[in-house]
């Protein structure tokens, strides 16, 4: 059976419709096996995967951005999509139920500054006629000392992925108040990528039809269920709390939808880019997305 080598740059369980992949069976339906790796705190998966040791990673088509500035085709070809927004969400102390990203203003907020998820967290509180310098962003170092920095009573809010927010609220020690995803809007966020000789191999296409029904799956189906499938791959989270996380994506709906990469949703990552300082000039979409194989 041959193998498929996947890696995540960060996992979570917004990267349920890869994780599926291999958790709910289908890559064994196509007579193909897989593993999932995880690159190192603040390493980009991308580097394994130029490399040549993994076939696929997650990424995101933000990566591309560079290349595509000056023209030229990045090496590793971004070809689906996982998630059409932001999956972040803001947790507080205590519930507020018509919370909005604006009453952040003059609190203390942990917030996860790698690259993209501090750029989106700006565009949203820009979007809100809001700044960085409204409120007092505390960098607390990688999403598990974020969320034990939290739990000791530093800041008054935090910005984690799933499973870290619904954790928290099992354990009592705070309350989700918002989804990133609402403030940001649809946009080109988590990818698939690899490179063109794997593209165009028979089990890049195997893989495509795999992906494509698991992404299916873990929307459509009762969140319990992904999650049991899911499980071994989160030992520190009980099947209950994993299951909350899954529904509250699925609610979000960032799995929904086509798995292509579109220009439409790549030209609001620009400009949240844009407004980051990081692109000045123009993008052409096809040098940042791909087709999905077969």
């Amino acid at each position: 059976m041959v193998n498929v080598s996947i890696q995540f740059t960060r996992f979570s369980a917004f990267y349920s419709p890869l994780i599926a992949t291999v958790s709910g069976g289908f890559l064994e339906q196509e007579g193909l096996a897989g593993d999932l790796t995880v690159a190192e705190y603040g390493v980009s998966a991308l580097q394994a995967l130029l490399r040549g040791e993994v076939d696929l990673v997650q990424s995101a088509p933000s990566q591309a951005f560079a290349a595509a500035q000056k023209g030229d085709m990045p090496s590793a070809l971004h070809f689906a999509q996982i998630n059409n927004t932001d999956g972040f969400f803001l947790v507080g102390r205590t519930p507020e139920p018509d919370f909005e990203i604006n009453k952040l203003r003059g609190h203390r907020v942990l917030v996860d500054h790698g690259g993209q998820p501090l750029h989106m967290f700006n565009y949203a509180c820009h979007k809100a006629g809001l700044q960085l310098v409204n409120f007092e962003a505390i960098d607390a170092g990688s999403a598990d000392e974020m969320a034990a920095a939290f739990k000791r009573g530093e800041g008054d809010y935090v910005h984690l992925q799933g499973p870290a927010p619904q954790q928290l609220e099992a354990e009592g020690s705070g309350v989700v108040v918002g989804r990133l995803g609402d403030w940001v809007g649809r946009c080109a966020f988590s990818s698939l990528a690899s490179r063109s000789d794997w593209l165009e191999s028979d089990t890049a296409r195997g893989f495509m039809r795999a992906f494509r029904r698991a992404r299916q799956w873990v929307n459509e189906v009762p969140a319990a269920e992904v999650a049991a499938s899911e499980k071994s791959y989160f030992p520190d989270v009980s099947v209950e709390v994993l299951a909350e996380t899954i529904g509250a994506y699925q609610a979000l709906g960032c799995w929904s939808g086509q798995v292509e990469i579109t220009p439409e949703q790549i030209a609001v990552s620009v400009d949240v880019f844009r407004l980051a300082g990081v692109v000045t000039g123009d993008i052409d979409p096809a040098l940042v997305a791909v087709s999905p194989p077969g």
